[in-house]
């Protein structure tokens, strides 16, 4: 075999190494808003089905719509009340799920990244998804 067939061999391979990442990170963030979506809608579905004045009063839809609403806002608050089937509940989860796809996709580059040998893009996105994670934990709303 010669050197250029062996060259184009490994290029091909690469290649086939990279578009399997590629497709991997898509569908991770096609399921991720897809998964959002559905929960919000189902929560939404949900909420209106347990309170049907929300339909015809508005001072009773104002409630929800409002800032400082009713909703879950604490991680445990939010565990309870999904298993009470609560409305509002399911529709915060989908949110949660939304902001946390694109993280967990620099997480899965990390991998990614690992898996075709790119030591340099490994720490770049290790790097990136340490400022994400510690902007979480030290980020508060007021």
């Amino acid at each position: 075999m010669s050197d250029e067939q062996a060259f184009s061999r490994k290029a091909s391979a690469i290649d086939a190494r990279v578009r399997r990442v590629e497709l991997t990170i898509s569908n991770l963030l096609r399921g991720g808003v897809l998964l959002s979506l559905g929960l919000i809608v189902v929560g939404t579905a949900v909420t209106f089905a347990q309170h049907p004045r929300y339909f015809s009063e508005k001072a009773e839809l104002q409630q929800v719509i409002t800032p400082g609403a009713n909703f879950p806002h604490a991680i445990g608050e939010l565990s309870v009340e999904i298993r009470q089937l609560r409305g509002e509940a399911i529709v915060t989860l989908g949110l949660l799920v939304l902001i946390a796809t694109p993280v967990v996709r620099v997480a899965v580059s990390i991998f990614a990244f690992i898996y075709q040998g790119d030591r340099v893009f490994t720490l770049i996105t290790a790097a990136v998804l340490g400022l994400l994670l510690l902007s979480l934990v030290l980020g508060r709303v007021e």
